[in-house]
């Protein structure tokens, strides 16, 4: 692929109200940075273009963190009705913008451990084996980050307001190329993911991601 004409686009997907978490989880500091940035700045890092960021709850407070940097940002006004909408408002944000983009990654921002490599090995894979989904295989199942070819935009747009990505995954199960990534399995949703993250983190136990397939194992490692 030229780096001139990129065709694989990415979502980042930061609309959430983080409730289980109790403050944006947009915001948390990961590596002298919020955890959306770091994300972003990832996604900024990897193959993909245009970058689409979706911002909802807390906008203005977030916003911010992302504004200088070489992205998209649309605000989903509906957010508080689920993930779905997100999906949706991050594709008719990358449908209005380019007409040549031939796929795009789905990105969750509170997967820390998400990186450009990551989204690189999803677009090679897809353009060596033109499936229609490549998704990253961690715990036991198929999940974001995805990439979803084109001929799916309009099925993800047509995502039931409270239903992410991996319902499309499963729907065309037969048509996805898995690529390994167990450190997907982490991702942050409460106080105590967040703080057995940093033990992790602090302790530099970093090994434990190549030799657990799971959160839940992880965690129990480092009991």
């Amino acid at each position: 692929m030229s780096a001139s004409k990129p065709t694989v686009a990415a979502i980042v997907l930061a609309a959430g109200a983080s409730t289980r978490m109790g403050r944006p989880k947009q915001l948390l500091p990961y590596r002298g940075r919020s955890l959306l940035r770091h994300i972003a700045i990832e996604a900024i890092a990897s193959q993909c273009y245009p970058i689409i960021v979706v911002l909802g709850a807390y906008a203005e407070q977030i916003k911010p963190e992302v504004n200088n940097l070489d992205l998209q940002v649309v605000e989903n006004q509906q957010w508080a009705e689920g993930i779905g909408t997100s999906i949706r408002a991050g594709i008719a944000k990358l449908t209005a913008t380019s007409q040549t983009i031939q796929a795009t990654i789905v990105i969750l921002c509170d997967q820390p451990l998400v990186s450009s490599q990551q989204l690189d090995r999803l677009v090679k894979a897809y353009y060596s084996t033109h499936s229609a989904i490549v998704a990253s295989e961690y715990a036991e199942t198929l999940g974001v980050p995805a990439l979803f070819s084109r001929e799916l935009f309009a099925e993800l747009m047509m995502l039931d307001v409270v239903t992410g990505a991996k319902r499309v995954i499963g729907q065309h199960i037969q048509e996805v190329y898995p690529v390994s990534f167990p450190a997907g399995a982490i991702d942050l949703d409460t106080p105590t993911d967040y703080e057995q993250f940093e033990k992790m983190l602090n302790s530099h136990v970093d090994g434990l991601l190549e030799k657990h397939s799971n959160w839940s194992c992880i965690r129990k490692a480092w009991d």
